[in-house]
């Protein structure tokens, strides 16, 4: 089955382009398009699709709030952002919102293709840049005393799991990986998040890129 994707811009151009290049992909299929979050949330309601590429600036309602607003539905879809906009001010609103990645429109297409595959598959894409820039706010924020160092009270096994769901690995890859079950698996994974005040798997992986515990080039 290809993955269904909805296209939310609010510029007719960028979505003429944005459809060549998605179309040249068979495992990926577009079932709608919009030109603001307003309409991206209905569409999202009505066609249920597997991925939301979602523009960032946008008349009526904003990429941010259609983002947050679409999040808080059941069964939501992974919200890929892709926007001119680079500013870190931009990116971090989008992934506080929800969204399960950020690609700028400068990006290669191979890479945009890329991205949407990722986030089909419950993972999360960041860019480098972006990346580096979620690391940078994490280093400022500890100079300043702010950010808390719950990772200390985490024990060693959970920081593996940690470790490993942040590089993508499945609950069965982390047991098999670790020898122990599934339910281990799962309640280490309870455990941490509770610890670190975290609700999803997006918050772990931000969390461990900011910890340094995966590379930012993988």
């Amino acid at each position: 089955m290809p993955v269904e994707i909805l296209i939310v811009d609010d510029h007719a151009v960028v979505r003429a382009g944005i459809r060549m290049l998605i179309e040249s992909d068979p495992q990926l299929l577009i079932v709608g398009e919009c030109e603001n979050g307003k309409e991206a949330v209905e569409q999202v309601n009505k066609l249920q699709p597997d991925v939301v590429l979602m523009d960032v600036t946008m008349p009526v309602m904003d990429g941010v709030e259609a983002t947050r607003v679409i999040k808080k539905s059941k069964n939501p879809p992974p919200i890929l952002a892709l926007t001119i906009h680079e500013g870190p001010d931009y990116f971090f609103q989008m992934l506080q919102a929800g969204a399960s990645g950020y690609v700028p429109k400068r990006a290669a297409p191979d890479d945009l293709l890329r991205a949407i595959h990722i986030v089909a598959g419950g993972n999360v894409f960041l860019e480098p840049q972006v990346a580096k820039e979620l690391v940078s706010d994490y280093l400022s924020r500890v100079q300043q005393g702010s950010e808390k160092e719950s990772y200390d009270g985490l024990t060693n096994r959970e920081r593996e799991v940690l470790t490993l769901i942040a590089e993508d690995e499945t609950n069965q890859g982390i047991a098999n990986l670790l020898g122990i079950s599934v339910k281990t698996v799962e309640r280490h994974r309870e455990n941490m998040m509770s610890k670190l005040g975290l609700h999803s798997r997006t918050e772990l992986v931000k969390y461990a890129i900011r910890k340094g515990l995966i590379s930012l080039d993988d």
